[in-house]
């Protein structure tokens, strides 16, 4: 049986931050997921999980300027150190709330300005150095694939090129984040390019398009979808990553099959 995350910067926005772990194990999720938490105290968060009694499936590491538009810190020639201390944020926020998962967003380097093996370099081997940070904390890191109609001058737009970039980086403790929202954009063929990759993905996450709205908005047969990434063995959380059409509660029939 499929197990489903909830990202709780997205879903459950009716609710101040911390209630929403409740609102989400409430509703049926066994787990959540933060993109930045890092404004709010560690503890906080981990006395919020434990008392809904959730797991944490996965929390991006910073990215610095990412979200206000800048080109983040993770490829980005120059921003070596900026990347360490977001590194060093990371192990904190892991030790406390030990989520599975940690997930390094690329950004978007002005290639304007650095080659883009430069720039594919520095994310290797800051991506290395997250590995080895959080691998004494038993956290995978990630690194994701983003599509271009959304984020025009991502760095990783395919499965493919997300897979190059942590064989480049070359550490043990790396996968990528399957985000199946940006794949059909880009790519299409989700069920044979997930089963394919299984064993070098490290989360999945998922939202309807077009819209980015709950399962059922859109093109995709989730139902399907998650039938059959079930029956290929996958173990890891499913997580809920969109836009709510409404209120979060009330476009939740594609999950009460699950529960």
């Amino acid at each position: 049986m499929p197990r489903f995350s909830a990202n709780i910067s997205m879903m459950f926005t009716e609710h101040n931050l911390l209630d929403r772990f409740t609102a989400a194990a409430a509703a049926g999720f066994g787990a959540a997921e933060i993109q930045f938490p890092y404004n709010i105290p560690a503890a906080d968060l981990r006395a919020a999980k434990q008392d809904a009694g959730l797991e944490i499936a996965v929390i991006n590491i910073s990215a610095g300027d990412l979200a206000t538009g800048g080109p983040g810190l993770a490829a980005m020639p120059g921003r070596e150190d900026d990347f360490k201390h977001a590194v060093d944020q990371a192990c904190e926020y892991g030790a406390a709330l030990n989520p599975e998962n940690m997930n390094i967003l690329a950004g978007w380097p002005p290639l304007d300005q650095f080659a883009r093996a430069q720039c594919l370099d520095v994310l290797s081997g800051n991506a290395a150095l997250a590995a080895e940070a959080l691998s004494g904390l038993g956290i995978r890191v990630t690194v994701e694939a983003v599509n271009c109609r959304d984020r025009p001058g991502y760095l990783l737009t395919t499965t493919d090129q997300a897979l190059a970039a942590i064989d480049a980086a070359g550490h043990a403790n790396l996968g990528i984040e399957y985000d199946i929202y940006h794949m059909q954009i880009m790519e299409g063929d989700l069920i044979h390019t997930i089963t394919a990759n299984m064993d070098r993905i490290g989360h999945i996450q998922f939202a309807d398009t077009p819209g980015r709205h709950e399962p059922g908005t859109g093109e995709i047969n989730f139902p399907f979808l998650f039938e059959a990434i079930d029956d290929a063995g996958w173990q890891g959380w499913l997580g809920a990553e969109y836009v709510p059409s409404g209120r979060t509660e009330d476009g939740l029939d594609w999950l009460r099959p699950y529960i």
